[in-house]
């Protein structure tokens, strides 16, 4: 019989013959699993949080998996170790087909982060077990989406530009800057030279990171209205793609009356939280370009509600980036089946946040080809394993 449920999420006649062959599943442990640190690659210094010098590694932290009675494993992302009894308690002896049923529990009792990495792997478990990779269970739009490179730190215009340079000529066809230099001159010249160097058939993204906190304080310059209005007027004349988060994350009026006076989309939302934010933004035309996080945004089931809704309003969605791992290759099967949603945001500022490094933990990560493509991974679920030299 099959799961009516789960086919309102999917095609229904695409998917009918494979959920007839599915196994019936039952969840039978969930357990943290360990990676190993293979290597530290050096400090940076991220532009949103100035004067704190971060060591990036190569592996570490930990993954995610659910058991099943039929040998079947879903993996997901790395969770808060006290959640994990919380989630026991809820999916232990469920059928992991059953998400829409179980998300509101999740939500309820293990809450955050957490509900995320949960989702995705229940989904992943779903893929494996009728044998289709998620994108295709979705209804795939794609089988291969754009990634820009996101810059992390701010450093200067000279490397900025040789950064740039770097990536166009490895395929990379658009790059995200920083800016969060104390004047907006500074902010104008960087991108300006950027813009000089790459000519007009790379696109470029720009981001001030002003809502990076829910209060009014954070790290570093913070812009007021008139900052961001000029901001975004000479931004407009340099061609740049979108401006994100040119103000505090709640000022929605505010942005909203930006958003009336200029050209340049302005883009935002990866710390807002449920689908009841978006819409309220959506309602006030808060942002062109809505940019939630699967890992922030009320698990996979908040974070394809919110696409949706976006889809409804007409409005772009395009992702902050997922972590950088597992959560990123979850939002790529998300964006390849979304019509809305042109480009993947991926962390990449090498040599010492390449974004390989996070995608080390995964034996066969699709990886950015010399056309700017990540090709959807074929394999069910997911479509990645993970890297046996990094279990502990």
């Amino acid at each position: 019989m099959l799961r009516r449920d789960f086919l309102k999420t999917v095609p229904a006649v695409a998917m009918a013959s494979a959920l007839q062959a599915a196994p019936r599943l039952k969840v039978t442990d969930i357990r943290l699993v360990p990676l190993k640190v293979l290597r530290e690659t050096g400090k940076m210094e991220a532009a949103w949080n100035p004067g704190v010098s971060t060591m990036r590694r190569v592996g570490g932290g930990a993954y995610l998996e659910i058991h099943t009675d039929q040998g079947l494993i879903g993996i997901g992302p790395d969770m808060a170790a006290g959640a994990i009894e919380g989630t026991k308690a809820q999916l232990v002896g469920k059928d992991p087909f059953d998400i829409e049923r179980l998300a509101g529990p999740l939500r309820y009792y293990v809450g955050g982060r957490a509900v995320s990495s949960i989702e995705i792997a229940l989904w992943d478990l779903v893929g494996k077990a009728t044998q289709q990779p998620l994108y295709k269970l979705w209804g795939a739009q794609k089988d291969r989406v754009p990634a820009y490179a996101s810059m992390i730190q701010l450093s200067t215009p000279d490397e900025r530009t040789r950064m740039a340079l770097q990536l166009k000529s490895e395929g990379w066809r658009a790059i995200k800057l920083r800016l969060h230099y104390q004047t907006m001159r500074e902010d104008i010249n960087l991108v300006a030279a950027v813009r000089k160097a790459v000519g007009d058939d790379m696109e470029i993204m720009t981001d001030a990171n002003q809502a990076q906190s829910s209060t009014g304080w954070q790290p570093g310059v913070v812009w007021d209205f008139r900052r961001a209005l000029e901001t975004a007027r000479e931004l407009e004349k340099l061609n740049v793609y979108w401006l994100e988060e040119p103000l505090r994350r709640y000022e929605f009026d505010a942005l909203a009356e930006l958003n009336r006076l200029v050209e340049i989309p302005i883009a935002g939302g990866e710390n807002n939280i449920g689908v009841h934010e978006y819409r309220t933004m959506l309602e006030k035309g808060v942002f062109d370009i809505l940019q939630p996080d699967i890992m922030v945004a009320d698990g996979v089931t908040g974070f394809r509600e919110i696409a949706s809704l976006g889809a409804a309003y007409n409005k772009r969605v395009i992702p902050h980036h997922g972590g950088g791992n597992l959560g990123t290759i979850a939002q790529l099967h998300c964006i390849a089946s979304w019509p809305n949603a042109p480009w993947i945001e991926i962390l990449h500022d090498p040599p010492i946040a390449a974004y390989t490094h996070g995608f080390a933990m995964m034996e066969n990560a699709p990886l950015v080809d010399k056309e700017g493509y990540l090709n959807l991974p074929q394999a069910p679920g997911l479509g990645v394993t993970i890297n046996k030299e990094m279990r502990m």
